[in-house]
């Protein structure tokens, strides 16, 4: 097994046994679960929306907990954002939902827990959580940090979700990612935690303005 993916595998165990109190390691083995969302998150469309992402969020997360109220359903909900991710399909986040919601109870979670973790990925259709939702404010913000990335590191995920993307054709992919690029520029902020306010605006604005310049140029 790949070092990233043990890591991963421990990460699950813990964020899923945390969230399970009351039953705690009597509960159903966590590693089963483990499995069957590494192979998703492994499936050769990826080229983003991969393990490397998933650790991505789940760092990000790491970060953020100060601000969550239940961060490790927080994390559950990370593992299940991009579970099913179909490029040509636009239910990816809803199929991901449902999945969490028929795993998750399997796995030892409550059903006010299981709900909750199924709102989150739903949440990130939008990235737009309520003021006073702390929980999703750390996921969102953890999902969308990638925009405050590097200029170098921030080229490479432009051109994985290209790569992602390699059936639509050119014109239309630009035409289409400038879109979400001005829709994104257009919110009045693109992060709710004080940290990612902070630490991550400005850089994140930065390269989606010059990303679009790119596009249009």
């Amino acid at each position: 097994m790949p070092p990233q993916s043990h890591d991963l595998r421990l990460r699950w165990r813990r964020a899923l046994l945390a969230a399970r109190p009351a039953r705690g390691n009597g509960g159903p083995d966590p590693d089963p679960y483990a499995e069957n969302l590494l192979a998703r998150w492994a499936e050769p469309q990826r080229r983003y929306h991969d393990t490397a992402h998933l650790a991505a969020v789940l760092d990000r997360i790491d970060v953020l907990e100060q601000y969550a109220h239940d961060p490790d359903l927080v994390r559950l909900a990370a593992w299940f954002h991009d579970a099913v991710y179909l490029p040509d399909r636009s239910e990816n986040e809803e199929r991901s939902a449902r999945l969490a919601e028929r795993a998750l109870p399997e796995a030892g979670l409550s059903a006010q827990a299981t709900a909750e973790v199924a709102r989150l990925v739903r949440l990130t259709v939008t990235h737009a959580p309520e003021d006073g939702d702390t929980n999703g404010a750390v996921l969102c913000d953890a999902d969308l940090a990638i925009l405050a990335a590097a200029p170098d590191a921030y080229t490479a995920y432009t051109a994985a979700v290209r790569e992602e993307y390699a059936f639509v054709p050119d014109p239309a992919f630009r035409a289409g990612r400038a879109v979400v690029l001005r829709q994104l520029l257009a919110l009045p902020r693109l992060f709710r935690t004080p940290h990612g306010e902070r630490e991550w605006e400005a850089a994140a604005r930065a390269n989606l303005r010059a990303e679009l310049a790119l596009l249009t140029a």
